[in-house]
């Protein structure tokens, strides 16, 4: 097959720096407006609905859009689509700068989140198609670090441009970026065949839209409304009724939007399995560390952000060496050591929070969570593209980078919902608006609270590791697995 014998070669390393420069401009540009959205809220007179949904919209647009794109990707050509997401992003970035009102600062903001999801429905898998599958982990860890790079750039890089030269700035400066990086990804990218024979399952990819749109805002909502709120649960049931109807329709036709087969071998349903609950203990401590800290600690916003920085600086250490790893050990071994370490840094942390806790110890727990998920995230996507077929490699990114996607959205919400199940509406509300002056009673409500959401992740984190340690056991006692040809 020529995917497996493909040598090694500057073409390949081409490939890797455009979807890696592709990939870190989306990620710089959801990284860094956290720092910047009070500013933009401040000159656009944005209600504060406006500015939630001004950085929302982001994520929740992009889950919804990745798995008909990873789709797209497959049918029409990755490279097209990187393109053309890549072009779509650009140009909203140049909207945004422009935005005289937080309407259509909202508008260019969708408009951004759906090239991003065009450039990060393909970047993985174009990575997959130039490396092959004997080498594509090491590639794929060099991909996972730029986003690790991305979180610790972001933030710092985006408070100062803020504070020198203005928000407008910030996106502004995406359009030179991009337009280099658009011109080396048309240079370098190799075309692919378009699969003729097969058709666009426009019925399943509405029905996705909606189903899977539906869950991640009523997941959105969760955190702070309640997961008993009337929106939450009418969202949800709106979601899973067409989820299900989904799942019927790509049983029946032709040419489904997502293949059956991608869950037909076990070991890649554990490892989509396992994405979703690592994903769910990604963000949600960095929001609630930070959170805590504020609250309880009376830091501001840039002393919470430099102290959960050591989790970005674990990843970028972890990220390529377990990518290279993978040429000798097997990706699910990895990952089962990652899914561990992360689990005992969280339960770890859960057993030492207080407001004076030492920022060493602080430091070095979210170092170990840093290396449990860059130790992860690599080896599990690699297993995942290494297992299907080269045709199917965009629709099999898209099924991870959703589920991934949702877990950070579920995490989040069940986080914040344990963290502050025993405080009052008013002491949640000055928690989320980052502010301090909480009673003592507050503050060990929280603490104890946060203790709790912690040991949970911890606990989904020790579940993953069991999970893919007994796919481990069965395929060893069944003997050696065949690839699955999806």
């Amino acid at each position: 097959m020529a995917d497996e014998d493909h040598d090694a070669g500057r073409a390949d390393w081409a490939v890797l720096v455009a979807a890696s420069s592709g990939a870190l401009l989306c990620f710089l540009n959801l990284s860094a407006l956290n720092v910047a959205l009070p500013a933009v809220a401040r000159s656009l007179h944005a209600s504060p609905a406006q500015a939630s949904w001004i950085l929302l919209s982001y994520m929740l647009v992009s889950t919804v859009c990745i798995l008909s794109f990873g789709r797209l990707a497959d049918l029409w050509g990755r490279r097209r689509l990187f393109l053309a997401g890549l072009w779509l992003f650009v140009a909203a970035c140049a909207a945004c700068a422009l935005a005289p009102t937080a309407e259509l600062m909202l508008a260019s903001r969708i408009a951004q989140a759906v090239g991003a999801a065009g450039v990060m429905a393909n970047a993985s898998a174009l990575v997959g198609d130039a490396f092959g599958r004997r080498r594509m982990g090491l590639a794929l860890g060099v991909l996972a670090m730029v986003a690790a790079l991305a979180q610790v750039v972001g933030p710092l890089a985006g408070g100062f441009v803020v504070s020198w030269w203005g928000w407008r700035v910030l996106f502004m400066l995406n359009v030179p970026i991009g337009l280099g990086v658009l011109a080396w990804s048309w240079k370098v990218l190799p075309r692919n065949a378009a699969a003729g024979a097969e058709r666009f399952d426009l019925a399943g990819a509405a029905l996705s839209l909606v189903g899977i749109g539906c869950v991640t805002y009523a997941l959105s909502m969760a955190g702070t409304r309640g997961w008993t709120s009337t929106p939450v649960w009418a969202f949800m049931l709106a979601g899973l009724c067409a989820i299900a109807l989904f799942s019927g329709v790509q049983m029946r036709v032709a040419s489904p939007l997502v293949d059956p087969s991608l869950f037909s071998d076990p070991a890649r349903r554990t490892a989509y399995a396992c994405i979703l609950l690592l994903s769910m203990t990604q963000a949600a401590p960095l929001l609630l560390i930070a959170l805590y800290l504020q609250a309880c600690a009376g830091l501001q916003p840039s002393q919470a952000g430099l102290r959960i920085a050591p989790v970005a600086f674990g990843m970028l250490m972890a990220a390529p060496l377990a990518g290279a790893m993978t040429r000798r050990f097997r990706p699910e071994s990895i990952c089962v050591a990652g899914m561990l370490l992360a689990g005992c840094a969280l339960a770890l942390l859960a057993a030492l929070l207080q407001p004076a806790i030492g920022a060493v110890q602080l430091s070095l727990c979210l170092w170990v969570l840093g290396l449990g998920i860059g130790s992860f995230v690599t080896p599990n996507n690699t297993s995942i593209l290494q297992s299907v077929a080269p045709r199917r490699r965009g629709i099999a990114n898209g099924v991870r980078s959703t589920l991934q996607n949702t877990g950070i959205m579920i995490g989040t919400a069940l986080t914040l919902s344990v963290a502050m199940a025993q405080l009052p509406s008013g002491s949640q509300r000055m928690i989320l608006g980052g502010g301090a002056g909480l009673s003592n009673q507050d503050v060990a409500a929280f603490t104890q609270g946060a203790s709790h959401a912690l040991v949970v992740l911890a606990v989904l984190c020790l579940a993953g590791a069991a999970l893919i340690a007994a796919s481990l056991h069965r395929n060893a006692s069944a003997g050696p697995a065949v690839g699955a040809g999806a």
